[in-house]
């Protein structure tokens, strides 16, 4: 028998507005950033501003995407499951907007500078590596494409986002190091490490519990 408390819980995540209400939530820094730009309410470089924030956000969002299969796991809650593609693809929409700030107010949108300022500074190699790979698990993040790729060859391709959050993590240090500040580094490397490390804990005891064959 369910303990209604338990029970509640899972009215709440199986709502239908769970999910609209997920969606306007996510929205929220968006507009908060479009409020502040149309306002003049950004500082003194509000471009900057802008690039740093949508930056942020891709990490808050990937953080929060790989966090839902160990808690949806640890508090027994399946139904969590139903806001992970919608997290990722949020993931996506502020690593786009932070690549068209950069690629907007850094560089002017000229193709080729920005080629040649992607080979020739690491930390942006590296944060456009890792959009790149993000970006076919955008596209493949729906029902026709898990059809179309099958679900094996679909979760192996997915599970690039664990070198996506290694990635995005250099790229957001290398961005903080001419600035000498490391905490914020620090406190996105330790959650994304326990998330990673947890899948890897569940990988070796599966693999461990598993029945030996003579």
């Amino acid at each position: 028998m369910v303990a209604p408390a338990r029970r509640g819980r899972r009215v709440v995540w199986l709502h239908p507005a769970a999910k609209p209400v997920l969606f306007a939530a996510s929205l929220l820094p968006f507009a908060w950033l479009f409020y502040g730009a149309w306002a003049d309410q950004l500082g003194a470089n509000p471009a900057e501003h802008l690039i740093r924030a949508t930056g942020d956000w891709t990490l808050r969002f990937l953080c929060l995407t790989l966090a839902v299969t160990p808690v949806r796991t640890i508090a027994a809650q399946p139904a969590l499951a139903r806001f992970r593609r919608m997290l990722g693809l949020f993931t996506y929409f502020y690593a786009t907007l932070h690549l068209v700030g950069y690629a907007w107010f850094d560089m002017g949108l000229d193709v080729a500078d920005i080629a040649k300022d992607i080979a020739k500074r690491p930390f942006i190699l590296v944060g456009f590596t890792a959009f790149l790979l993000l970006t076919p698990l955008a596209a493949t993040s729906f029902n026709r494409a898990i059809r179309a790729l099958g679900a094996a060859r679909w979760q192996a391709l997915h599970r690039v986002i664990y070198a996506i959050a290694g990635v995005a993590i250099l790229h957001f240090f290398w961005m903080r190091a001419g600035k000498n500040n490391f905490a914020e580094v620090a406190i996105y490397a330790a959650i994304l490490g326990v998330l990673l490390g947890w899948r890897l804990w569940r990988q070796w005891r599966g693999t461990a519990l598993q029945p030996q064959r003579g």
